[in-house]
């Protein structure tokens, strides 16, 4: 009767580990595919390579596609590979840490290309070049890389023995001294109010030139309201700092329950404000929207020309 029991139990808990790898699985999947189309009509239509917004646009689509996708790969591996080579494990949260940091960066870089597009216009074109715009997105993966590395250079230095050991692939379990703590903290601060001060300052530059300008309005409406959804994308991403503090509010809960209120969290806070990064700017976008609309209208008549051969 208690072996009976048991492996009923036992059969409840893999089907329940199941069902959440695969709804974490699949929405990945889906985030992925939505943000890939919109990475396919990019690189076929060469109007969107000259414009320095869609090139950062482009990069913070890509950057999220990367996040998510090693984020997942890092959630279903804390199911099924409980001894992962560290020097592995590290990369994995190395690449992880760069693309979630590049998010807030590249959206302060589009916010500053706004500004200077509304309130520098006769000067845009000369500063805000294809050129230099790709040296922008490399110092953002430069300083995105750094807080992953100094994670990195502190574990060698606190326990350098710990790198040729095996490990759960977490970053709370491979970076588990109070100094990585402290090292976290410090540099979510200093990431969070370096882009909160470029965010708010060229929001209050848009808005007095609003207000000051007698024509061209509407450009610096548009610019006001574009640096306002990059303020909800970003609280969206930061989402991801309270996530700690509500594991901790529900550890005296069953432990069943509290994995589950964690992936509902992770899900949350991680994975679904990915989603609205196309749908925020791509489909607002009168561009992106015609050429989506082109693509499946493309799709449809191919499927009315195949039905009507057949």
């Amino acid at each position: 009767m208690n072996s009976t029991v048991l492996l009923y139990s036992l059969q409840e808990r893999y089907s329940d580990v199941f069902a959440q790898n695969f709804t974490v699985v699949c929405l990945a999947v889906i985030i992925i595919s939505i943000n890939g189309m919109f990475v396919f009509i990019f690189f076929r239509r060469s109007i969107f390579h000259s414009d320095p917004r869609y090139i950062l646009y482009i990069h913070l689509v890509i950057n999220d596609m990367l996040m998510v996708f090693t984020s997942v790969i890092l959630f279903v591996m804390a199911f099924i590979w409980n001894n992962v080579p560290v020097p592995f494990c590290v990369t994995l949260l190395i690449i992880a840490s760069t693309a979630y940091k590049n998010t807030p960066l590249t959206l302060a870089g589009m916010a500053v290309e706004r500004y200077i597009a509304v309130c520098k216009p006769l000067h845009h074109h000369q500063i805000c070049t294809v050129r230099r715009t790709y040296i922008l997105i490399s110092l953002i993966w430069s300083v995105g890389v750094l807080p992953g590395l100094a994670e990195l250079i502190l574990l060698l230095i606190i326990r350098p023995l710990a790198v040729f050991t095996r490990t759960q692939c977490a970053s709370v379990t491979v970076y588990s001294t109070p100094y990585h703590v402290e090292l976290t903290t410090f540099m979510n601060g200093i990431y969070s109010s370096i882009v909160w001060l470029i965010l708010v300052y060229t929001y209050c530059q848009v808005l007095v030139k609003a207000k000051r300008a007698s024509t061209n309005k509407s450009s610096a409406k548009k610019a006001q309201n574009t640096i306002l959804l990059h303020g909800a994308q970003l609280l969206l991403c930061m989402l991801s700092y309270i996530t700690p503090v509500l594991d901790r509010l529900y550890s005296p809960l069953v432990p069943e329950q509290q994995r589950r209120i964690r992936i509902l969290n992770y899900l949350l806070t991680n994975i679904l404000p990915r989603l609205l990064t196309p749908l925020i700017y791509g489909v607002r976008d009168k561009q992106f929207y015609n050429h989506i609309k082109a693509l499946f209208l493309c799709k449809l008549s191919v499927v009315n020309v195949n039905s009507i051969k057949q």
